[in-house]
């Protein structure tokens, strides 16, 4: 049985932290010592008891092991939503093209903020063209703690083809000029530097190049800091002019 303080991080779905966030780093010495046993873990991913179940869930946020990734898939239906969430983000860390298609099937039907979240990050960790239409329209119609992850998961896409990243920078675009969650914006700006690093100068890139410059004069300073990371990083002329004339003239 999940206890009340576990139900509450399913309270608030606006609360834009993960659930797992305050996990312990994976790649903390302590905690790499103290990782549960993968035998056993694999054993409770098919337990009838709920607690063992999201306990083994948990456990494969750290683990890598392929052989929990059926089971993996099989909880992200399970009827509690604290073993689904878990699922998801242990299907992110442990990423497999099987699991796409449950993942954007389970995005779809779950009523679960915190679930859609999960599986909005595990879809980025994919590295699949499939998960472009999901996380768009995660990006475009959910509430914003699932928009923030849509967000920089979009800007993963980049890793797969200059293709999937170009299809995916109009929604970006979009995002970024007219989101209201400071967060989600400086998501976008982040995600825009990268998916803009794998195109072709064209058209579409400097629709991309113009709304990072436009970001510099964000009313957010973490949006502003992003845009000017992604242009940093980019080394685009014009970015780099734009930046230097705010400095300049202390606005940024």
């Amino acid at each position: 049985m999940y206890n009340e303080e576990d139900l509450s991080l399913l309270d608030d779905e606006d609360n834009l932290e993960s659930p797992l966030d305050h996990m312990a780093a994976v790649d903390d010495p302590a905690a790499e010592a103290a990782k549960p046993d993968v035998e056993e873990m694999l054993q409770f991913l098919a337990s009838t008891d709920v607690t063992q179940r999201m306990i083994a869930a948990r456990a494969f946020c750290e683990l890598q092991d392929p052989r929990a990734i059926p089971y993996l898939i099989q909880l992200l239906s399970d009827a509690c939503p604290l073993v689904r969430v878990s699922a998801a983000y242990a299907l992110g860390r442990n990423p497999s093209n099987t699991a796409v298609l449950p993942l954007i099937h389970q995005f779809h039907q779950d009523w679960n903020g915190y679930v859609r979240k999960g599986v909005v990050w595990a879809l980025g960790n994919c590295r699949d063209q499939r998960v472009l239409e999901p996380l768009v329209d995660a990006l475009e119609n959910d509430i914003s703690a699932v928009r923030l992850w849509a967000a920089s998961s979009l800007g993963q896409l980049s890793e797969i083809d200059a293709d999937v990243a170009a299809a995916a920078i109009p929604a970006v675009l979009h995002a970024l000029q007219t989101e209201s969650m400071a967060p989600v914006r400086s998501n976008c700006a982040w995600s825009l530097g990268q998916l803009s690093k794998v195109l072709a100068r064209g058209d579409l890139y400097g629709q991309a190049i113009a709304a990072m410059i436009k970001a510099l004069s964000d009313e957010d300073l973490g949006v502003q800091e992003d845009a000017k990371s992604s242009l940093l990083k980019l080394g685009d002329p014009t970015g780099l002019q734009a930046i230097e004339e705010l400095e300049s003239m202390g606005l940024l």
